[in-house]
């Protein structure tokens, strides 16, 4: 599929992370996330901001391998919740990012855990990582979310391309598990032409034999998940149930539950 593009995702990087420092203003830090229970909001910025800098310092470097946490300037953040401290830190990680994008192109060598080792394959992961934890904050805080559908369907589309990567390579047993006879679930954005922006925004999903296989098409499956994109993001995503009442589940609900509890980075 085509992708936004390294100009894009190095802008979108900075625009996240923006809008994730606005999530958390005024928020109570110390609530539980109740997407990521393990961690308090405080705690979800701080991994948040410790995975760009992670990532910055492989693309300034141009790291030929895996750099450790501990070699990464600044990767713990504040030692507390301290509002001011955690914004300026956050702030500090976007110009730290930027930087390093902008003196990279999207075909820059650099170390990376796929099979791509570029740039781009950095900025599109951090504008991704970023994007889905702003959500985990907004739910978090009680405020309301939104991503460009652009963002959102790449999202999808970058997601999908992971749960094959970590299947192909057997990094996550529960992703060996979604193979099949072809039966198949459909996404489908009921919002993509709004606002005049015609997006190609439904895919279809196959577990196939030897795997996971998706193309973006209007066909028919096994299950449709059907909401506005930013709640099919999330559904996907698993940020929110799918009972929610912001999508509907249409056919076969177990194989969309099936893929859910087994789609993983690893």
């Amino acid at each position: 599929m085509t992708r936004l593009g390294y100009d894009r995702y190095r802008e979108e990087v900075a625009t996240q992370i923006g809008l994730f420092r606005e999530t958390l203003a005024g928020a109570d830090l110390s609530v539980t996330v109740p997407t990521c229970p393990e961690w308090t909001l405080g705690e979800l910025a701080r991994h948040t901001g410790g995975a760009v800098r992670w990532v910055e310092a492989h693309v300034r470097t141009r790291a030929e391998a895996h750099v450790a946490e501990s070699d990464v300037p600044g990767f713990q953040g504040p030692g507390d919740d301290d509002p001011a401290a955690l914004d300026a830190w956050l702030a500090e990680t976007a110009e730290r990012m930027d930087a390093a994008l902008a003196g990279a192109s999207g075909d820059t060598a650099v170390w990376t855990w796929t099979d791509e080792h570029t740039a781009e394959f950095w900025a599109r992961r951090m504008t991704h990582e970023v994007a889905v934890h702003r959500a985990d904050a907004a739910i978090a805080a009680g405020v309301p979310y939104e991503v460009a559908p652009e963002v959102a369907a790449d999202a999808i589309d970058e997601w999908l391309e992971i749960v094959q990567y970590v299947q192909r390579t057997n990094l996550a047993d529960n992703a060996h598990e979604l193979r099949g006879d072809g039966r198949s679930i459909h996404l489908h954005a009921v919002d993509a032409g709004a606002a005049g922006a015609a997006l190609d925004a439904e895919w279809v999903v196959e577990l196939a034999p030897e795997g996971v296989v998706w193309r973006r098409a209007h066909e028919k499956a096994d299950v449709a998940l059907r909401g506005p994109l930013t709640e099919v993001l999330l559904a996907f995503y698993r940020r929110r149930g799918l009972d929610s009442g912001r999508v509907e589940v249409l056919g076969d609900r177990e194989l969309l539950e099936f893929w859910l509890e087994r789609a993983s980075f690893g």
